[in-house]
């Protein structure tokens, strides 16, 4: 039976390079005082040892672990995994967060919390001492929640708040949803839609009155009335639904509708079916998220993209930076952009030209 192999430790890299402990460690992080000439001796000896730096040596130099952690809502995110309906916002978030933190040697990992649980702050403070985070990315409805945002700031933790420019701790972040949801009515506007409904997401998401408000933004800069024309959901097909056929069933019903995720817009097009109405001849139909299932609906929907990704880089960004430098004062907002498909069309009777 051969010899177990003897695993390479950063005390193995500083005899072979001829260096102390310590410049090993500045090496592994990347600190800017040490020299080139330096640098490259250890570089040379971790490559020929195989040297995989660990955690607590990387933490030699200071108190940093070099992972941002994070946190998304555990129910919320259940769901999307279970139905598994092409959603994708942990995709994105990991997508634009993991790749910046590979450029800058960091790690980043997704933690699952039930924001409405009554031991939040146990089950959150239990995830923070165990993994000794540098940073911390909150995402709705938790990064509005006092008691996660509150024990984050007793423990001088930096962290981003997506979703919320409330005053307190944390870089508030958000992703334009008050100019996204104006540039897609201001899409429809210009198709000639004058009856645009709005179907809104829950209350305890801020981003649902941002949206609503630039909704309504755009119909009062065009002189035109949004009476009777909102309806709320919860982000799910079925609230989705049961708004979309009161929208329709109403006297003064819409030519276009907005709905405030992909899940409700294709609830718009079930609906649109119940009543006999074809999209985008008789009834055009905007969502918001543009998760990939948008694109294979029939129509496929014109859609606000989210900027999760760009959003989740820069909170990355910003938390590396808030080591050395002061947070933003004023809320960082990433917007998103209309992608435009088969589901928006002139309104009835109005002539494209």
């Amino acid at each position: 039976m051969g010899r177990r192999r003897q695993a390479v430790t950063i005390k193995h890299v500083a005899a072979d390079a001829g260096v102390s402990l310590q410049t090993v460690s500045r090496v592994i992080n990347n600190e800017p005082n040490v020299r080139p000439v330096m640098k490259e001796r250890v570089q040379a000896s971790i490559d020929k040892l195989g040297y995989v730096p660990s955690k607590a040596a990387q933490q030699m130099s200071g108190s940093r672990s070099y992972l941002i952690l994070a946190i998304n809502d555990r129910d919320l995110t259940i769901a999307d995994w279970k139905a598994r309906e092409g959603r994708d916002w942990v995709d994105q978030m990991m997508f634009g967060g993991m790749l910046t933190c590979a450029e800058h040697g960091y790690r980043m990992m997704i933690e699952l919390v039930d924001t409405h649980n009554d031991h939040v702050e146990r089950e959150l403070g239990a995830a923070i001492s165990a993994l000794q985070p540098d940073g911390v990315i909150l995402t709705p409805p938790h990064s509005e929640n006092p008691l996660i945002t509150g024990l984050l700031g007793e423990r001088r933790i930096p962290f981003a708040r997506i979703g919320s420019t409330q005053p307190g701790p944390g870089i508030a972040m958000t992703m334009g949803d008050t100019h996204n949801a104006r540039i897609a009515t201001e899409h429809l506007l210009g198709l000639g839609h004058t009856a645009i409904g709005f179907i809104a997401g829950p209350a305890e998401f801020s981003l649902s009155g941002w949206r609503v408000a630039g909704w309504q933004e755009a119909m009062f800069a065009a002189g035109l009335s949004t009476d009777g024309l909102l309806e709320k959901g919860d982000f799910g097909f079925e609230t989705g639904l049961a708004a979309a056929r009161k929208l329709l069933g109403a006297a003064n019903r819409p030519t276009a509708i907005i709905a405030s995720s992909d899940q409700m817009s294709i609830a718009v097009l079930e609906a649109a079916r119940e009543y006999g109405l074809e999209v985008p001849r008789d009834l055009s139909v905007v969502s918001f998220d543009n998760s990939p299932i948008v694109r294979f609906t029939q129509p496929a929907l014109t859609a606000i993209d989210q900027p999760i990704a760009a959003t989740a880089s820069r909170a990355v960004e910003l938390l590396i930076a808030a080591r050395d430098n002061p947070p933003p004062t004023e809320p960082v907002r990433v917007k998103g952009e209309l992608v435009v498909r088969d589901s928006t069309a002139p309104a009835p009777g109005h002539d494209a030209a």
